[in-house]
């Protein structure tokens, strides 16, 4: 059961997404593959390769299994409602708990852990056997559950924290809850993405200063130079759970930092590595986890107001079979679930299209930064073939599952933009200082 502030937070703000297979180790002497990285023309254009047999498997039983998650997404709390089940639900969690507000949270409890047992099986065939099918996961059993029963505990502990407000605003302001409602969640979404950092992530695996220290020393230049200052970035141990790569910015305030997987430390040469990391201080720069809320906020609105209307026509028509007639009692969350997912899908092309135009600004940063447009091209080749990636997928796949401009799309555009060749302004080269990178 998908819950508004955790779903779209983590599809706004999982960032670069690029998912490899382990590189197999380079070959030479380490001198050799540093004259090899320092030797690259960077003006040379880059093809983007057509994906494998295997990547166009995986591509399609994504698609699959995606749309099998949304119809059991949307059909759960339909069970949950015409059954009858919610309301003795509540009644249950009444007798119990006596006080509104432990009565909801007995009712929350239970109905997500039962909720949990029920997805556990198509959760357990999407996170842990499609990955190992494909050869794309690092992750024991063991491991696996443990963190599933570590991401059940923060919903049910940040659920108690923070159901209360959209159900007090529902009693007292039944006509104007969608409003007031849409109002607390602002700042409930960048409490969630200021601990993210520094209190669940560190929940699944551990943070770490980057460990080759000749390697930081490049990194702490380079975000000088793009005018970060005293920025935290961290490597994490990823390997443990999968052999994809991946790097990202999170937090907000005290907490923002840049975050580098062990994995994609390993599989990209130095200057593709620059890159990525040009890219994640692009958003670090611009603003973009802010840009990201306050859109988050605008679709929030709009989604919470439509949930109003659309509760308001289906309350009339089935209370009966319900067993309630307000929103505003607590056997209503699986109506608002339902509702919610509902209208996700409906506005989930417009939250995936800003986060494509931010994902593809950063892009133009890294490359005006540290002008490797060569090396950017090679390794999201890298990467595309080695996650099993389709650098042109589907209409279907762009709107609703992609937040990031293709492979195909982004290689193509590493190819074309050098308006530092041309003697052009760049767009964000106010942000750099003079100095320029090492070529």
């Amino acid at each position: 059961m998908r819950y508004l502030f955790f779903t779209i937070i983590c599809l706004f703000f999982s960032r670069i997404g690029i998912a490899a297979e382990q590189l197999p180790a380079l070959q030479g002497t380490p001198s050799s593959v540093t004259s090899q990285i320092e030797s690259v023309d960077e003006t040379l254009p880059v093809a983007v390769p057509e994906p494998s047999a295997k990547a166009l498997a995986h591509y399609r039983s994504g698609t699959v299994l995606w749309c099998i998650r949304t119809i059991w997404e949307l059909w759960l709390p339909i069970l949950f409602l015409f059954t009858g089940f919610s309301a003795r639900l509540r009644e249950f969690a009444r007798k119990i708990g006596r006080h509104w507000f432990w009565a909801m949270c007995i009712y929350f409890v239970v109905l997500v852990v039962l909720n949990y047992l029920l997805s556990l099986p198509l959760a357990y065939f999407q996170g842990f056997i499609r990955p190992h099918a494909y050869n794309l996961s690092n992750q024991t059993l063991a491991k696996w559950f443990t963190d599933s029963l570590k991401e059940l505990g923060l919903v049910l502990v940040l659920g108690c924290l923070f159901l209360w407000i959209p159900y007090l605003l529902l009693k007292k302001s039944p006509r104007r809850w969608w409003l007031y409602a849409s109002l607390a969640m602002v700042p409930i979404y960048f409490f969630v993405v200021m601990i993210q950092p520094v209190v669940m992530a560190p929940m699944f695996n551990q943070f770490t200063p980057v460990k080759d220290k000749a390697l930081e020393a490049k990194i702490m230049a380079l975000a000088e130079r793009a005018g970060i200052h005293g920025a935290g970035i961290y490597e994490v141990n990823k390997s443990v759970d999968t052999k994809t790569a991946n790097a990202y910015v999170s937090g907000f305030l005290g907490t923002k930092r840049i975050v580098l997987w062990d994995t994609i430390i390993a599989q990209l040469n130095e200057r593709e590595l620059m890159f990525v990391l040009g890219h994640e201080m692009g958003h670090y720069a611009l603003n973009h986890v802010v840009k990201g809320i306050l859109c988050l906020s605008v679709l929030t609105l709009v989604a919470f107001y439509g949930v109003h209307v659309a509760a308001s026509f289906l309350l009339r028509r089935f209370s009966r079979y319900f067993g309630f007639d307000q929103l505003s009692d607590l056997a209503s969350l699986p109506l608002l679930v339902l509702l919610i997912n509902v209208f996700s899908l409906v506005l989930t092309p417009i939250g995936f299209a800003y986060s494509r135009h931010l994902e593809h600004e950063a892009d133009r940063f890294g490359l005006e930064l540290t002008h490797y447009n060569h090396s950017a091209g090679t390794g999201f080749v890298k990467l595309q073939q080695q996650s099993l990636g389709v650098p042109w997928p589907g209409l279907v796949y762009t709107i609703w599952r992609a937040t990031h401009p293709s492979n195909g799309e982004r290689v193509e555009f590493f190819n074309e933009y050098k308006p530092w060749l041309k003697h052009e302004p760049s767009r964000y080269e106010a942000y750099f200082t003079p100095e320029q990178p090492k070529k």
